[in-house]
C-alpha cells in the first residue's frame, strides 16, 4: 500500500487559527516537507475558492500553492484533488500542469473532475451548470489535455471546448505524459471516462463500497479494451488517530466529516492505530493500491510524521 497525503487549503476553515495567512502558509510548508521527508507518495490539494460554507476565513488557490511547494521538496509528488473541469480553460490547465512538470522535475499528478461546491462557481461568476454538463466538461477536458501532452500540434472540437493546431511545449518531463487522475464515482458515467482515458482513478467510501465500485470500473474498462491494471486505484479516507476508538469518534471534528458518506468513524482510519492498521489492511483487500490521506487535524506536521512511523511508511 502507498500513500499519499490530502492537505486541505482552508476549505472547511481549518486555517482559520493563524495569526497571519503568512503563518498558515508557512505550516503547510512544514506539512509539506515533512511529508517528503516521511516517505509519502503524493500531497494533494483540493481545488475551492472559497470555503464550506463560505466565509472569510484564509484560503489558498490550488495551482499556486503547490507550486510554491514543488520549490520547497523534493520528492513528494504534487497535484489537485481535483481540479474543477469547469474553473479554468483545459488547454490552459494542461499547459500549467506542463510547466509545473518541469519546475517540478517530473512530479506532477493532474487531477480533474466535475465540481460540485456551487458558491466557487457563484461568487467568481462561472456558471453551475447541471451535473450532465459539468460531466461532459470533465470528459471534452481530460481528452484536450492527453492531447496537448502526447500530440505535436492538437486539434479538438468539442461542444464546450475548441482548440486548433495548438501547440504544447514543453510537454513536461514524465513519459509517456503527466498522470491523468480523475476522481469521482459515478457508475454510469464517471466511471466510464475513468476507464477511457484516465491513468488514476480515486474514489470515496467504505471498503466494501470501493470493491464495488472497482467492479464497475472493471466492467467499462473491458468495454473499452483497456486493462484494468493499468489503472492506478486510490481511495481519499479520512484519518483521526487516538488512544482508544472511543476517544477517536468523540473527538472527530464535525467539519472533517462534511465531505464523506454515511457515518465515516465507521471506516475510516478512526481509532487506535492497531484499529487503524486492520482498517487499511480492509482496503488493500478490496483492491485499493494507495490511500490519500485526509488527517482531521490538517495542520499538525508531527501526526503526518507519526503515522508514517506507526504503519510503516517509508522512503
Amino acid at each position: 500500500m502507498d500513500y499519499s497525503l490530502f492537505q486541505s487549503t482552508g476549505f472547511v476553515h481549518d486555517l482559520d487559527g493563524f495569526a497571519t495567512a503568512s503563518d498558515a502558509y508557512h505550516r503547510l510548508v512544514d506539512i509539506a516537507q515533512t511529508a517528503d521527508q516521511s516517505g509519502y507518495r503524493a500531497l494533494l490539494v483540493p481545488d475551492h475558492f472559497t470555503g464550506l460554507p463560505p466565509t472569510k476565513t484564509p484560503l489558498f488557490e490550488a495551482w499556486t500553492l503547490i507550486t510554491a511547494l514543488a520549490g520547497r521538496t523534493d520528492r513528494l509528488r504534487l497535484g489537485l484533488q481535483v481540479a474543477s473541469a469547469g474553473y479554468r480553460n483545459p488547454a490552459l490547465a494542461a499547459k500549467m500542469a506542463s510547466t509545473l512538470d518541469v519546475i517540478s522535475h517530473g512530479r506532477t499528478i493532474f487531477g480533474l473532475g466535475t465540481g460540485w461546491h456551487e458558491p466557487d462557481y457563484t461568487q467568481y461568476g462561472y456558471p453551475f451548470e447541471p451535473a450532465k454538463e459539468r460531466l461532459d466538461r470533465l470528459d471534452e477536458a481530460a481528452q484536450i489535455a492527453l492531447k496537448l501532452w502526447t500530440e505535436d500540434e492538437a486539434t479538438f472540437d468539442g461542444r464546450y471546448y475548441r482548440v486548433r493546431d495548438a501547440i504544447n511545449e514543453p510537454k513536461g518531463i514524465q513519459h509517456p505524459h503527466i498522470p491523468l487522475l480523475i476522481a469521482g464515482s459515478g457508475e454510469k458515467v464517471t466511471l466510464r471516462t475513468v476507464a477511457r482515458l484516465a491513468d488514476i482513478s480515486n474514489v470515496v467510501g467504505s471498503p466494501d463500497v470501493v470493491r464495488h465500485k472497482y467492479s464497475v470500473l472493471k466492467e467499462h474498462a473491458d468495454a473499452a479494451a483497456r486493462d484494468f491494471n493499468d489503472i492506478r486505484r486510490t481511495v481519499m479516507v479520512l484519518v483521526h488517530p487516538a488512544g482508544t476508538d472511543e476517544q477517536a469518534r468523540n473527538t472527530l471534528p464535525q467539519n472533517a466529516t462534511l465531505i464523506y458518506p454515511g457515518d465515516v468513524s465507521s471506516y475510516g482510519l478512526v481509532g487506535t492505530f492497531d484499529t487503524i492498521r486492520d482498517r487499511i489492511s480492509a482496503y488493500h483487500q478490496a483492491g485499493v493500491q494507495e490511500l490519500v490521506l485526509h488527517f482531521a487535524d490538517p495542520t499538525n506536521p508531527d501526526l503526518v510524521a507519526e503515522f508514517a512511523s506507526a504503519v510503516g511508511i517509508s522512503r
